[in-house]
């Protein structure tokens, strides 16, 4: 039963609601008044006042001063319910993220790109969501700065500071989410038919976005220290692309770290070239220990740092940010405004800080990394039983870049899956030159339940089409 019904008001609502259901409450009718339906119920008027109000403010039912509460003249709308998996959407850049938001509480998701809700920090939220009920009522009710909550961007200054990378506070702009940061960035530097450089594979959502501003996506292939540095070279003096957009530390989906040689490459030749980097760092918090980083090695020249929070503390607080050029800066700050008309809920921003500067979160990462390790492992001989065997073993995060034996189709497992209430994330989804057929990507803290083994080996004995 819904947790409202259990209340008395919520008990009172329901009620309402069988009867307009039964047919006994017709559009335009009448409801029983307040003191006459309380004895009925059995409760006190205050509830059935409460009650009504709720459905009013709902549409369910009207006030009519004077005369008493209506049922809405409209009939009652078609209930609406999930929207059960899409079997047959095409797979692309966009069918991982299609599957997993709009899942059904039922489906497994092992294909997901997050943690667990009882993985988070939910304790440490509820303390921040009680403080910030006590803030100052400007925080509740008014726009954001245009440079987002200064607490938050002294915090995040900081934790830079510890990794070498020195930012003044003309910065750092906090931003909507992690994807945010990208389209501005992108509305920023790009104009059509700019070529951009992303990893292959990539996070697909780079690709998605990228597509979005008419852009050429070029790929260049990712190995176990970084990217292919022959190709990346190439690729440099064969399209003279504008941007790199990668994740450095803990790849998606790839899970490799790029190495100190690499990374040092990497920024000769795009300084060579006159290309901007953009570091997606939302990972960091996952690692043991720090990797090298471009936004360090570089000093925020020509590199540009972004992250968010949504795999930390919770996807449904929407808070990012953008660490850069103090130039650069200045003009994403005014095109923040003029597509957001300033910068991220203060709301968010405050409880991010708040969440941050806990005592316990700490800890709490601390947990999660000896959490994550052990799944690591655990998943990891699960499905070598099967003959699904990762790519390599990551220093830490949840995913595991896995090849299916014998060549097998992954977007032909994935299908199959789908139709068992099983997301998977087969590897073209995250390939520009869709050239990784046989991977898939395994979200480890998601991996408990022993079904989705069970259709994974169904799968690799299935006729390949």
């Amino acid at each position: 039963m819904n947790d409202m019904v259990k209340t008395r008001t919520g008990m009172v609502m329901q009620a309402i609601r069988d009867r307009m259901a039964n047919r006994k409450l017709q559009p335009g009718e009448k409801l029983p008044s307040i003191r006459r339906f309380a004895a009925t119920m059995g409760v006190s008027p205050s509830t059935v006042v409460e009650a009504y109000d709720r459905l009013a403010a709902q549409g369910i039912i009207r006030s009519r001063p004077g005369s008493g509460f209506f049922v809405s003249g409209a009939p009652m709308p078609v209930a609406l319910g999930d929207v059960g998996p899409a079997l047959d959407q095409q797979i692309d850049p966009f069918w991982v993220s299609r599957q997993s938001l709009d899942a059904g509480g039922d489906m497994l998701m092992p294909g997901c790109g997050w943690l667990p809700s009882e993985w988070m920090p939910n304790d440490a939220m509820r303390r921040a969501l009680r403080r910030l009920a006590r803030a100052d009522e400007r925080v509740l009710t008014e726009y954001g700065s245009t440079r987002g909550a200064a607490s938050l961007r002294q915090l995040l200054a900081r934790q830079f500071a510890t990794e070498g990378i020195s930012t003044g506070p003309d910065q750092l702009l906090l931003t909507g989410s992690g994807t945010q940061a990208i389209d501005l960035i992108c509305r920023f530097l790009l104009r059509p038919d700019d070529a951009v450089l992303v990893d292959d594979p990539c996070y697909f959502n780079f690709q998605a976005l990228l597509r979005a501003h008419q852009v050429k996506v070029i790929s260049v292939p990712y190995t176990p220290a970084g990217p292919d540095l022959d190709r990346f070279s190439e690729a440099l003096s064969a399209h003279r692309p504008r941007l790199y957009v990668t994740n450095s530390a803990l790849h998606n989906p790839t899970g490799a770290t790029i190495s100190p040689q690499t990374a040092h490459r990497v920024l000769n030749t795009a300084a060579e070239c006159d290309l901007v980097i953009v570091e997606d760092d939302i990972f960091a918090e996952f690692e043991p220990e720090p990797s090298p980083r471009l936004a360090a090695l570089d000093g925020l020249d020509r590199v540009i740092r972004i992250g968010s929070f949504s795999k930390t503390l919770s996807a449904s607080i929407r808070c990012g940010y953008i660490a850069a050029r103090a130039d650069w800066i200045e003009a994403l700050v005014d095109l923040q405004v003029a597509t957001n008309f300033g910068g991220p809920s203060p709301f968010a921003a405050e409880l991010v800080y708040s969440t941050l500067s806990d005592g316990s979160f700490r800890k709490h990462m601390d947990a999660i990394r000896g959490r994550l390790a052990r799944s690591r492992r655990a998943v990891a001989s699960r499905l070598a039983d099967i003959g699904i065997r990762p790519w390599l073993m990551p220093r830490g995060g949840f995913y595991l870049w896995c090849m299916l034996p014998d060549g097998r189709d992954a977007s032909q497992v994935a299908r199959l899956a789908l139709h068992e209430d099983i997301i998977l994330a087969p590897g073209n989804v995250f390939s520009v030159s869709q050239s990784m057929s046989p991977f898939l990507r395994f979200n480890v803290s998601q991996m408990t339940d022993g079904r989705i083994y069970k259709i994974l080996a169904q799968a690799m004995q299935a006729p390949q089409d």
